[in-house]
């Protein structure tokens, strides 16, 4: 989605949504990079955090809520079956270390809108595995409606472009940005029909941090309870415009009634 609106799913894994002139004709893409961040030195530091793949290969990220539930983004999963999906958990890196768990079950939230890229969310029913030996908590999950105030800091990680090519993005990364004016971002985004009450924004006006291509469905976090989840937005770490992500607070009792957490 990053110069188009969602074309196709797999598409709009490359990029948060970046879309121009009207929501629907020109959103930001669903996107993922890290960028301006550092690299994470321990799993231990981001315990829950998955990468989701396709036939072995990364394409979103995501957070384990639980042994048997990971939470990602609705335009990580829109249309792909459940049996070409799996997850590494407990290792910086896509490609060894941890275990891989397939998936079971994709259930993307019913009001799920990939023209707005509203109510992104998913939640991945994983196949029985044995946690044994691996370096695996579960993030928390905020009350239904909880807020963060303006300026918080909170840490959003994943193994997206980092659009630097001297900085690789084999092993995972973070970048602390702080949690940025609701009203604010929702005149920002004017131009994309703004921002809805399932949507939080973070960054820094300035630019300079951010999520971006690769790291959708990826945690934004406030020590260790999940705040968001990396969704769209208008580039990488562009001036002005924050990042935008999918408000967990606002769908906690769908994931309840779910998954029974």
């Amino acid at each position: 989605m990053r110069s188009h609106l969602l074309a196709s799913v797999f598409a709009g894994l490359l990029c948060l949504v970046e879309l121009r002139s009207s929501r629907v004709a020109h959103l930001p893409t669903p996107d993922g990079r890290i960028v301006g961040g550092y690299a994470v030195s321990n799993i231990s530091q981001i315990p829950f955090q998955i990468s989701l793949q396709r036939d072995k290969s990364h394409i979103c990220g995501g957070s384990l809520i639980s042994k048997q539930w990971v939470l990602t983004a609705a335009h990580c999963t829109v249309d792909f079956m459940a049996s070409r999906l799996n997850i590494r958990v407990g290792s910086l890196y896509t490609t060894s270390g941890g275990t891989v768990v397939q998936v079971d079950k994709i259930i993307e939230h019913p009001q799920y809108n990939d023209n707005i890229v509203d109510y992104d969310f998913s939640l991945l029913q994983l196949k029985p595995w044995s946690p044994t030996g691996v370096l695996h908590d579960p993030v928390r999950l905020p009350k239904q409606g909880a807020d963060v105030a303006d300026g918080v800091i909170l840490t959003t990680s994943g193994w997206g472009n980092t659009q630097d090519s001297s900085i690789s993005s084999a092993s995972l990364r973070a970048v602390d940005v702080p949690k940025y004016n609701q009203e604010k971002c929702n005149q920002t985004y004017s131009q994309f029909d703004g921002v809805t009450s399932r949507m939080i924004c973070a960054g820094y006006k300035r630019g300079g941090k951010d999520a971006c291509q690769g790291d959708s469905g990826g945690p934004l976090a406030l020590n260790g309870t999940l705040v968001g989840v990396v969704s769209w937005g208008y580039g990488c770490a562009v001036p002005e415009y924050p990042g935008v992500y999918a408000r967990v607070a606002s769908v906690r009792d769908w994931i309840s009634y779910v998954t029974g957490l």
